[in-house]
């Protein structure tokens, strides 16, 4: 276990600090959280659903994703999630896991244990509202993804996963919003919208005609990010992100 600057866990207290100020003895307090560190392959469950959990999951590198599967065996993918994202505070917290959680690509994760995980939320308030304030933010992202799946059409729910997956990359500081991988085949992005891989196909190559993005395999420049914003109902509001993140859309 580290407690150095480089500590797996500085992803983690990255992003909760976007929640919350924390002071030094705060961030001492989450650096010295008993961790262990793991690397997974693509296609690894972190989690199935069902599983009792003792531990909870951050992301150091990579991408992993939650999801449901129906019982004809059709997947909806429900999440994305990226560095610094605590994937599993939910099943942890809950004790059963009531859905899967798996790499999307190679990652490597830091698994905690719920216990001191709880321990140190109730110990030290400002930690423990800002993973609450994280949870919410989570919240507020599957209410969006909702919303695209059960009310908006094809181009617009592909655009509007463009525009959010560009946004949080950029907060992650994982690239620029303008130009990214897409770490999803389009079976998988096909699973996160609610369509056939074809359909998501041929949007992605309207999108591209009409200018607002331009891709090479699985590489995705915006051409125009006010139209592609405008063609997916986008706006950054939902995300909560810090406010020297904003003003992507302006």
């Amino acid at each position: 276990m580290s407690t150095s600057s480089a500590s797996p866990l500085a992803p983690l207290l990255a992003k909760l600090q976007y929640c919350a100020p924390f002071n030094v003895s705060d961030d001492a307090a989450l650096r010295a959280l008993p961790h262990e560190v793991k690397k997974l392959e693509a296609g690894t469950y972190i989690v199935r659903d069902g599983d009792k959990q003792t531990r909870a999951c951050v992301m150091i590198s990579g991408f992993s994703y939650r999801h449901k599967v129906v019982a004809d065996g059709a997947r909806q993918i429900l999440a994305l999630h990226m560095r610094g994202d605590l994937v599993d505070l939910q099943n942890s917290f809950l004790g059963t896991a009531d859905h899967n959680v798996q790499t999307l690509t190679a990652c490597e994760v830091v698994y905690i244990p719920r216990d001191a995980l709880k321990q140190l939320a109730f110990e030290r308030p400002v930690i423990g509202e800002a993973m609450w304030r994280d949870t919410l933010v989570d919240g507020a992202i599957f209410r969006e993804w909702i919303a695209n799946v059960g009310r908006r059409d094809a181009r617009t729910r592909i655009a509007h996963v463009l525009c959010e997956f560009a946004l949080r990359l950029e907060a992650a500081g994982l690239g620029d919003h303008r130009h990214w991988d897409l770490p999803m085949t389009q079976e998988q992005l096909a699973d996160v919208v609610g369509l056939t891989a074809v359909h998501v196909n041929r949007t992605l190559k309207t999108l591209d005609r009409d200018g607002l993005i331009n891709r090479t395999k699985r590489s995705v420049a915006v051409a125009n990010w006010k139209a592609l914003a405008t063609a997916g109902d986008f706006t950054s509001g939902y995300l909560h992100l810090p406010e020297h993140k904003l003003g992507l859309l302006q």
